[in-house]
């Protein structure tokens, strides 16, 4: 088996591949891609890829609707990154609530001053900001990182009101019982000092944060995006710095509209970017590539459903295809004497585990619909 690392993984995760993997530098020789965030769509992969394993939670450097119609299964880790991102945001917060930026270039520039620390004392008041301990908090998103960030701003005191439609009922368990959760966005920017985003950036979340958003949130709200910078509508926004409706926008996308604007903050994409983060990213990629090369099993999959049949067994078969309830009973019924089996749809796109004594593989494979058969044991 053979994979192609499009960017630098950890060797924390490869180190668990085992001898029957080897590394190729030939994507179009590549069974499995790991990726961070290389641009996929840019890319020419071979026939014979099996998989993708993308290194963190987002995925739209990676044409997975595409893949999805080839039979090509693209994971994700979601959650790995979680705390590093969670980290980030709270740093952010803090830094827009007191003037760090602002009194450390005032160091800087009064470095040869040999009276700087008498000069500092008056000087300090141009910097003094607030705390966020009491203020509200705002978190439009409750996956994985967002319920990480509602928690520790509890921890740290403050008020925290959580906005996901899509919540999930462990989602809601695992959020602390301080955090108020609104079916309403209007009601989270209404009341939130601070807003963060934790959401995809996907056709119906583009833009969302637009003139409209910005006209219902509080005088001098603090926003801060480690999300996706498509999220936010950024004329509205300039507009919304320009008018003081948003006092500051922390940002960890940059880009030209924002790097150097008035009011904006912005890092070079460091939410994810700690050793810890891009380790347990790696040990998450390759488990789940593997336990999907060797085991035929799903899990963490962005474009194709969750179907898993445990370890291996001699005679185990792994079916992709494009169809609907009736071409997964198709397939079950081409396979023959059938031991075990499960399947899941998303959408059109499915996936079948069979575990047969003898599957007659080249009966599933003409099935109308299917787009990839593989033999695992």
């Amino acid at each position: 088996m053979k994979y192609n690392c499009l960017n630098n993984i950890s060797k924390a995760g490869l180190v668990h591949l085992s001898s029957d993997y080897s590394e190729t530098t030939d994507i179009k020789d590549a069974d499995v891609v790991f990726v961070r965030s290389a641009k996929m769509d840019e890319v020419e992969v071979g026939e014979k890829l099996l998989a993708v394993a993308r290194a963190g939670a987002g995925v739209n450097n990676i044409p997975h609707a595409d893949y999805a119609k080839k039979g090509i299964v693209v994971f994700n880790t979601p959650g790995a990154n979680a705390n590093a991102v969670k980290e980030l945001v709270i740093a952010m917060m803090l830094m827009a609530s007191r003037d760090l930026n602002g009194g450390i270039a005032w160091v800087k520039e009064n470095a040869a001053d040999p009276d700087i620390a008498k000069t500092a004392e008056k000087a300090k008041k141009a910097f003094a900001g607030g705390e966020i301990m009491c203020k509200t908090l705002g978190v439009v998103g409750l996956g994985a990182i967002g319920r990480l960030v509602a928690n520790a701003a509890v921890d740290l005191g403050m008020n925290v009101i959580g906005y996901d439609p899509f919540l999930s009922v462990d989602g809601a368990l695992a959020l602390d019982p301080m955090v108020r959760h609104v079916t309403d966005i209007a009601d989270l920017y209404k009341d939130s000092d601070f807003i963060t985003l934790h959401l995809p950036a996907i056709a119906s979340t583009k833009g969302m944060v637009n003139a409209d958003a910005f006209a219902q949130m509080k005088q001098g709200v603090v926003l801060v995006n480690c999300a996706r910078d498509a999220i936010v509508d950024e004329d509205a926004l300039l507009a919304a710095i320009a008018s003081g409706k948003v006092a500051k926008y922390m940002s960890d996308f940059a880009n030209p509209k924002v790097a150097a604007a008035k009011g904006c903050v912005v890092t070079p994409h460091l939410g994810a970017s700690t050793e810890e983060a891009e380790d347990n990213c790696a040990v998450m990629a390759v488990n789940e590539i593997r336990n999907f090369v060797e085991n035929g099993n799903i899990v963490n999959s962005v474009n194709f459903p969750a179907v898993s049949l445990g370890g291996v067994k001699p005679g185990r078969v792994g079916v992709c295809f494009n169809g609907d309830a009736d071409t997964t009973a198709k397939i079950l019924a081409a396979a023959g004497k059938i031991a075990a089996s499960a399947s899941g749809l998303r959408g059109t796109i499915g996936y079948v585990l069979i575990d047969a004594e003898s599957a007659d593989v080249a009966a599933i494979a003409a099935v109308p619909g299917v787009t990839k058969v593989r033999k695992i044991r």
